[in-house]
């Protein structure tokens, strides 16, 4: 290793052992628990307490990293003008997506869904998480320097962030309007944040109804070789 280089330093593993029994009883609760996940547009109010979305996004910030770089950032929008400015957008945005953007084909798949460029959920659930992928860093001395492997960092991320929130009682939307320039602008993010992922977050309406669709069995998903 070139010795300019730092030297890596170590630290015990902590890892709980469990039992077959215990792994089996664990793998059926996670999977009974997110196969009850769905994607709500039909959103409540309701607030939730900002402690609950702190920990989703601890939660996210667990995830492993290229070069453990961490190029995540978390934007939490609870004001009522900023939200209304990011779904004016939004709107705006999506518009030009469904009259003329997207092929005929994408809008097939997605009329099975119901959705148009209309994002009310984007004012009425009482959260917004953006996020947002860092695509560079700057160092002390100035030098920039890429993040390596962000994307499949970030998207790891949300993944974990998902069922962070699913787990403690929230529903949430995976909204990605494009282009998302208008969120970088809108909420003042520096150039090098890159926005990723638009999540509402809260709890559904009474009454919501989400689009009858099935998910891929196992076997259509997996493969044993």
């Amino acid at each position: 290793m070139n010795s300019n280089f730092p030297s890596p330093r170590f630290v015990p593993l902590q890892f709980r052992h469990l039992s077959e029994t215990q792994q089996r009883l664990r793998a059926d609760e996670l999977l009974r628990l997110l196969n009850e996940r769905r994607t709500v547009r039909d959103f409540s109010d309701r607030d939730v307490p900002l402690e609950l979305i702190e920990k989703a996004v601890a939660t996210a910030g667990t995830a492993p990293s290229g070069a453990n770089m961490q190029p995540w950032r978390f934007v939490v929008v609870r004001d009522p003008g900023l939200k209304r400015r990011i779904r004016e957008a939004a709107e705006e945005e999506e518009y030009e997506s469904y009259h003329g953007r997207m092929s005929e084909k994408w809008l097939r798949r997605l009329a099975v869904l119901g959705t148009d460029e209309h994002k009310p959920f984007l004012e009425i659930a009482p959260y917004l998480i953006v996020v947002f992928r860092i695509n560079s860093i700057t160092d002390e001395t100035g030098e920039t320097e890429p993040t390596y492997y962000s994307q499949e960092s970030v998207g790891i991320a949300v993944g974990m962030l998902l069922t962070a929130l699913h787990n403690m009682g929230l529903a949430t939307l995976t909204h990605t309007p494009s282009p998302m320039k208008f969120l970088q602008e809108i909420l003042g993010r520096p150039k090098n944040e890159v926005p990723f992922v638009l999540i509402p977050v809260g709890y559904p309406a009474d009454g919501a109804l989400v689009p009858d669709i099935k998910r891929k069995a196992l076997a259509e998903i997996m493969e044993v070789v």
